[in-house]
């Protein structure tokens, strides 16, 4: 059962260049926080200062290690925390917010922090690696990869930015299929591989130790279309050339350098991948589980 911890000494980084961060969200924060009654000292900064403020933060050793910043840094403060360290909290303060979102739904941040202030329960996170990179929510792997700039491109109303990278993904799409093998069973194709952690999956509980791997593999261009258009409108998890397995460990091969997203930033790979489970990265202050249902 999740634990409800004591939360008196709290440490909060805010990126004002991140996403919807601002210095006006820094003070948001520390006014929330002197509300519950806390001690807490907020770091309101950006660029370089990010990372040596997550550090000081940390070192600090509070009772918690709030953070509105985006994606890449809720990253960082895990993998510095560790699973030893303090509770982290992830708020929504970048572009993408996917592990924000995940934890705490999509509502506002500071609506997110109070709930968990009041309410919130201790949780273990775990996460992916592959090739020395961690993520957190989610690894698309092949061509796929590159509809996402264009789907935020889309949604931030850049429309020529966002058909202009739809046609560099649709050029890239068949130009090399990845095999791969899931916990050393036989290899198998396909066009591109996503490994999703248990708090974004729609197939796996919470505490399930293992990614749900899903197998992307269009049979034609046609095909392709839909799966692109699923990227860019809608979830391409749904549609009918996509299977999903579990798998603990996972190795990806391909002709050349493979495109990839780690928790929605771009990445480039090797052309060998090795992905793997990590059952604790960090520990954080989440949301009260929803009950069971009647047997």
């Amino acid at each position: 059962m999740a634990q409800k911890p004591r939360i008196a000494r709290v440490e909060a980084v805010v990126n004002i260049a991140s996403g919807t961060a601002s210095p006006e969200a820094a003070e948001r924060m520390s006014e929330l926080l002197a509300e519950h009654g806390l001690s807490a000292r907020v770091h309101a900064v950006q660029g370089e200062e990010v990372g040596r403020s997550l550090r000081a933060a940390i070192d600090a050793a509070p009772d918690l290690v709030a953070v509105l910043a985006g994606d890449g840094t809720a990253r960082a403060a895990a993998e510095m925390a560790g699973p030893d360290g303090p509770l982290i909290a992830p708020l929504a303060g970048g572009t993408m917010n996917m592990l924000p979102y995940a934890i705490y739904g999509n509502g506002p941040w500071d609506e997110a922090l109070a709930t968990i202030l009041e309410t919130g329960e201790e949780r273990g996170l775990g996460g992916g690696c592959v090739d020395g990179r961690s993520f957190l929510v989610a690894a698309i792997l092949g061509a796929p990869a590159l509809w996402a700039p264009a789907r935020e491109a889309m949604r931030a109303g850049r429309i020529s930015l966002a058909l202009g990278r739809m046609r560099r993904a649709w050029t890239r799409a068949f130009s090399g299929r990845l095999r791969y093998a899931l916990d050393g069973g036989p290899r198998g194709k396909a066009e591109a591989l996503a490994f999703m952690c248990p708090i974004a999956s729609r197939v796996m509980a919470d505490d399930d130790q293992a990614l749900e791997a899903a197998i992307i593999d269009p049979q034609g261009l046609a095909q392709a279309a839909r799966i692109g258009l699923s990227a860019m409108v809608a979830d391409w998890r749904n549609d009918p050339s996509v299977t999903s397995l579990t798998c603990r460990t996972a190795g990806v091969w391909a002709a050349g350098r493979i495109p990839a997203v780690l928790d929605g930033e771009p990445a480039r790979l090797p052309s060998t991948a090795r992905i793997e489970w990590r059952p604790q990265v960090a520990r954080i202050l989440a949301p009260p589980a929803a009950p069971a249902p009647a047997a």
